[in-house]
């Protein structure tokens, strides 16, 4: 597979299945697994040359990691490059990575606009003050910002805020005044008056401040340009060498990267495509968790009752999650034949429902049935993606 065969791009309808066997067999391909067979589908690793090759003949570039709003995962996994590490520091500064390197706002501010920074790989969603701004600095001082992970790509967790009535006020209220350990403290330390966190102090040394929060949480695209995306929580090791492989050859050959807005370790299919479980498309009547069934190793998870948003996501991953009997939340975001994940995921499941051949229509107790045994529906179908769905706040009738 080639470097952009990574990419997601679009295909054409395609064969038939059965057309598509008769001419791998006939070129000597390998057959397709059967059923159940459940040895990874891996997609290769690039090829990234020799693992400490010289500097680059203009010198090092100039790298930036900046972690916004998210649980750290994907700052992490940059180190599942294992000891490719050694390979990014042959061809790289890096001018700023806050877990690993002691690089300042300051510095970032003295560099040149446009091309004192090569790549950024920025990753998180913008939650704050703080956020905002160091995204427009290192959007400002680089030549490339790629959106690394699910929260920058698609606003992840930290996007189910949004659907918080009372904003950032009531998120703080709830943390600080009524979570059990927070109630606790406040009526032992500040009975009658609760202390929350301030924006700003004025200390003797000076004025202390904190970033202020947003009622609403946004993807970095929604921020900032974006040249290039790799989603997942986190995204996988084959994704980020083919990122490398890009940055390695485009600073040693010269090599064109590949087009703006293109999305690196994803395919144009959905993960079902993937996913090596027997699909049969039973009717779906009752809706479990993955704990409450022995689930079969063979069968394909939504004919056993548990939801997956496999048909609705885009593939990539190798159905890892699936393949181990774990159902897919999505994490990977839509098909690029789709825009919004969670209605799309929504539309799959309904197909399943038991409509009679003869009846073309369901009765609405029937499916509020089925449905309310969803314990969250609006978490379960916008885990990942609520920050690019059509509706990414929750709407309370007469509020403003």
């Amino acid at each position: 597979m080639g470097f952009f065969d990574f990419f997601k791009k679009k295909e054409g309808p395609g064969k038939p299945k059965k057309e598509k066997e008769a001419a791998a067999a006939k070129k000597g391909a390998a057959a397709p697994k059967p059923a159940g067979d459940f040895s990874p589908e891996v997609y290769p690793f690039a090829d990234l040359g020799e693992l400490l090759p010289p500097e680059p003949k203009g010198g090092k570039i100039n790298l930036a990691i900046y972690w916004a709003a998210g649980c750290g995962g994907c700052d992490v996994s940059i180190l599942d490059t294992n000891e490719r590490v050694l390979t990014i520091a042959q061809f790289a500064n890096i001018v700023m990575w806050p877990i690993a390197v002691d690089g300042k706002e300051k510095d970032i501010e003295a560099l040149p606009d446009g091309t004192g920074i090569t790549v950024s790989i920025i990753n998180g969603a913008i939650r704050n003050t703080e956020n905002e701004h160091m995204v427009k600095l290192l959007r400002r001082k680089s030549a490339i910002v790629v959106s690394y992970g699910t929260c920058a790509c698609f606003g992840g967790s930290p996007a189910l805020a949004n659907l918080v009535p009372g904003g950032k006020d009531e998120i703080l209220d709830y943390v600080y005044t009524k979570t059990p350990t927070s109630k606790s403290f406040q009526a032992e330390y500040h009975k009658g008056k609760p202390q929350v966190p301030v924006t700003s102090y004025r200390a003797p040394e000076g004025v202390l401040t904190l970033p202020v929060l947003y009622d609403t949480v946004k993807t970095l695209d929604q921020v900032i340009d974006v040249d290039y995306y790799i989603p997942g929580c986190p995204p996988l090791q084959e994704s980020i060498s083919h990122l490398l492989k890009a940055v390695v050859d485009f600073v040693y050959n010269g090599v064109a990267l590949p087009p703006k807005g293109t999305e690196i370790g994803v395919t144009a299919k959905c993960l079902c495509d993937e996913c090596p479980r027997v699909k049969e498309y039973k009717p779906l009547t009752k809706i479990y968790e993955p704990y409450q069934v022995d689930v079969d190793p063979g069968k394909c998870l939504m004919d056993q009752g548990i939801l997956c948003m496999g048909p609705a996501t885009v593939g990539g991953c190798n159905a890892r999650c699936t393949i181990v009997g774990q159902p897919c939340r999505g994490c990977y975001g839509p098909t690029q034949f789709v825009q919004e994940h969670g209605a799309s995921a929504l539309s799959a499941v309904a197909s399943l429902f038991p409509v009679l051949d003869d009846d073309p229509t369901m009765d609405e107790s029937k499916i509020a049935e089925i449905m309310m045994q969803v314990k969250d529906p609006l978490g379960y179908f916008y885990a990942f993606t609520l920050g690019k769905a059509q509706i990414t706040r929750s709407v309370s009738e007469g509020r403003a």
